[in-house]
């Protein structure tokens, strides 16, 4: 009977339902949920697995050591994606790394459905990290805190992370992704840190500083200054500004 070993939609919790599932039947017929996305299926055994950091950093050792790290990053932007199938997608690569010759070149494998899939995964969830680097707007509130605010398809928080404590390492700021409920906060001098289970102050994150409001009003002015009408192109504009990115940012307010 096939075991199928069910996870929390986290790196850690995807990681242990993965651990579980090598240790217990790598050698059988196994598979990966989702917790809140299994569909039951005939024939198939469920089992909830635990969550543990332990589980985790055993099974980001495994990967390394054997697919590489190159490997591994593309596993961990995989799992950052906004797809049911994507925890199965990395276990079934996994499993298919012992099948070849150099397990380190398994992500040049493409014509295994589960190894094109977490390639497909891997960049869809870097594209969209990425342009988030460029469309991000931060606004200053009363307490000089700069916060912004996204709505994002995949998990991309701790893809940005880095970019923006670079940019910004002697400010205060945070990014809410509005979509997932999770921060990304980071403290002046400071390393950024992940908080979930927290509901954003709409009120506070509403009450912007003084100098902030001239600023938007300066910026929006001046897209409006250079822009062209007869020379409008919308089709254009969407290619390079995705309509999906537009709701967040301080010019389409």
């Amino acid at each position: 009977m096939k075991q199928i070993y069910i996870g929390h939609d986290t790196i850690t919790g995807i990681f242990s339902a993965i651990y579980d599932a090598w240790k217990e039947s790598r050698d059988q017929e196994a598979g990966i949920a989702l917790r809140g996305y299994v569909t039951p299926q005939l024939f198939c055994e469920y089992k909830e697995t635990e969550e543990s950091e332990q589980k985790s950093i055993a099974v980001e050792r495994l990967i390394k050591t054997h697919l590489g790290y190159n490997a591994y990053w593309d596993i961990y932007h995989a799992l950052l994606a906004d797809d049911a199938d994507k925890a199965d997608a990395v276990y079934q690569t996994m499993l298919e790394a012992r099948r070849v010759s150099d397990s380190s070149k398994i992500m040049e494998h493409l014509s295994n459905p589960y190894v094109a899939k977490v390639f497909e995964l891997s960049r869809k969830v870097a594209n969209e990290a990425h342009l988030f680097t460029e469309f991000i707007r931060f606004r200053e509130l009363e307490n000089g805190v700069l916060l912004s605010e996204i709505t994002p398809i995949g998990q991309v928080l701790t893809c940005i992370a880095d970019h923006f404590t670079n940019r910004f390492p002697l400010e205060n700021w945070m990014v809410y992704d509005k979509t997932h409920k999770v921060f990304l906060v980071h403290q002046a001098k400071s390393d950024w840190v992940l908080v979930q289970g927290e509901e954003l102050d709409k009120e506070a994150a509403g009450k912007i500083s003084t100098a902030e409001s001239e600023f938007e009003h300066l910026w929006k002015g001046f897209c409006s200054a250079i822009a062209i009408k007869e020379r409008e192109n919308l089709a254009c504009q969407r290619n390079h500004l995705p309509i999906h990115f537009r709701q967040d940012m301080t010019e389409f307010h």
